[in-house]
């Protein structure tokens, strides 16, 4: 059995000449168990204070879901002594999201849409695929093991 999840959240909120600013990071063990409750708990904080759609909060969820799949399944090899790091800038008009894993990185170019039945199947690809199709932008570190992603609000 799993121990319960016990994240660390830092939350720091500054009022901006463009709006109300949250930026909030959680550090989390490469553990799959645990997407859910940080996707959730990063809604919450990302949501407070600003108003969102559905469809915002569908995207952020889906994007983030597969970002820390991928981080902790491919980066960090669900190594529970690994930890994956979520910062999320919440503005008026935007929410950006940073997930890094403690893996080697990748090279993000190499990873092409899947296009026939195997390929939508296979575990690899589907996930950044989702998240290019979602996002408004994306951009990974120069290590390729960490992605920036970024949502517009309406």
């Amino acid at each position: 059995m799993t121990a319960p999840l016990k994240l660390c959240v830092r939350r720091s909120e500054v009022a901006a000449p463009s709006g109300h600013v949250v930026d909030v990071s959680v550090v989390l063990p490469s553990e799959i168990q645990h997407i859910e409750a940080a996707v959730e708990l990063m809604a919450r904080h990302c949501f407070a204070g600003h108003p969102s759609t559905s469809r915002l909060r569908f995207r952020l969820q889906v994007t983030l879901s597969e970002a820390l799949a991928n981080a902790i399944i491919c980066g960090n090899g669900q190594d529970p002594s690994k930890h994956v790091t979520i910062q999320a800038q919440c503005r008026s008009d935007a929410i950006e999201l940073s997930v890094a894993d403690e893996g080697t990185g990748f090279s993000p170019d190499q990873i092409t849409a899947p296009m026939t039945g195997a390929e939508i199947e296979s575990q690899c690809g589907r996930g950044l695929f989702l998240i290019r199709h979602l996002a408004d932008h994306v951009a990974f570190n120069e290590e390729g093991n960490a992605i920036c992603i970024t949502l517009r609000r309406p």
